[in-house]
């Protein structure tokens, strides 16, 4: 009976790679299609009756959010979503840890490998607020921002990248998102954020 155990455990471990080497849940794919790759992901595996909204939290002042969503990034608007995902966003809260730009490059890492990571490192950046300086410190250093909000806005050859970090009064930052999303919906994401 063990080996039978070990036999179907090998089994189904390679159909789960292959499943998630094949189908990638990024924006631009069916909500089937993610879910698909969402349930074979080792990252983040998901609970039973998670499907575009995964949620984890290790202790109350530690959580995580992943998810997928036909609406565009940015505020929420109406409109056609041509029933495809367009964004996806990893939400970090750590109390304990903190939150800096290299530990949410790191969480896209993890999540999408390396392909979307290397789109991710070469993607041109054409909008960070307040200023590229600090932002570009903070990553090399792997220190938090110097900002109550700071953020900044990547085109890449396939996506688009918004990262976002936010911070006490005191400075500390526990709480960012890094955002994947479709280049077609980078006009929008602009304006809304030009005109803060």
């Amino acid at each position: 009976m063990n080996r039978v155990n070990r036999i179907v455990s090998l089994g189904l471990g390679v159909a789960l790679a292959f499943v998630a080497g094949r189908v990638q849940a990024l924006p631009g794919q069916t909500p089937d299609e993610a879910q698909t790759w969402i349930q074979a992901n080792p990252t983040l595996r998901p609970e039973p009756g998670e499907k575009l909204l995964i949620r984890r939290s290790a202790t109350p002042a530690q959580r995580f959010i992943f998810r997928s969503s036909l609406l565009q990034a940015g505020r929420a608007s109406t409109g056609p979503t041509g029933g495809v995902i367009r964004t996806e966003e990893i939400s970090l809260f750590d109390m304990l840890n903190g939150i800096t730009p290299y530990r949410l490059e790191e969480s896209l890492r993890s999540i999408y490998g390396v392909n979307v990571y290397q789109d991710y490192n070469r993607a041109r950046i054409i909008y960070a607020y307040p200023d590229q300086v600090r932002w570009n410190q903070a990553i090399n250093q792997n220190t938090p921002l110097l900002a109550a909000i700071q953020g900044q806005v990547r085109q890449g050859d396939r996506y688009a990248y918004w990262l976002e970090i936010a911070r006490r009064q005191d400075g500390y930052a526990y709480t960012g998102r890094a955002t994947v999303f479709l280049k077609s919906d980078l006009p929008k994401l602009m304006s809304e954020l030009q005109n803060r």
